[in-house]
């Protein structure tokens, strides 16, 4: 099984949460690693899609109607996760994330919208 590899945008990118990641050898890169700080959202869910990972953003709104206006092109993009930016702390962030990637191949993943509130405890 292919894990899943993730795209932080700029919101999402905070530091502990990418090094607790790596160290769980989660395949993790930032849009400031990725030079894509200071681009649409629409950018960064194209760039993450032509290089097979899978976006992480608290801008739930834009990307949901992202992933929505690319589903209805016909479309494909690696996967989006979505979660309220001050609802969970960074641990908590990070045992969803998991529980995500270690029950979603990355073969599953494409197109695929997913809520960090629904994989919770």
């Amino acid at each position: 099984m292919s894990r899943i590899r993730l795209c932080f945008d700029e919101d999402a990118m905070r530091q502990a949460r990418v090094v607790a990641l790596r160290a769980r050898h989660v395949g993790v890169f930032t849009a400031s690693e990725s030079g894509m700080i200071n681009r649409s959202d629409e950018q960064h869910l194209a760039y993450a899609a032509g290089a097979g990972l899978a976006s992480c953003s608290f801008n739930i709104k834009d990307y949901a109607m992202l992933h929505e206006q690319w589903t209805a092109a016909g479309r494909a993009h690696s996967g989006i996760v979505l979660a309220p930016q001050q609802r969970y702390s960074v641990g908590d962030q990070l045992r969803r994330l998991l529980r995500i990637l270690n029950r979603v191949p990355a073969s599953q993943m494409g197109s695929r919208l997913e809520y960090l509130s629904h994989w919770g405890p």
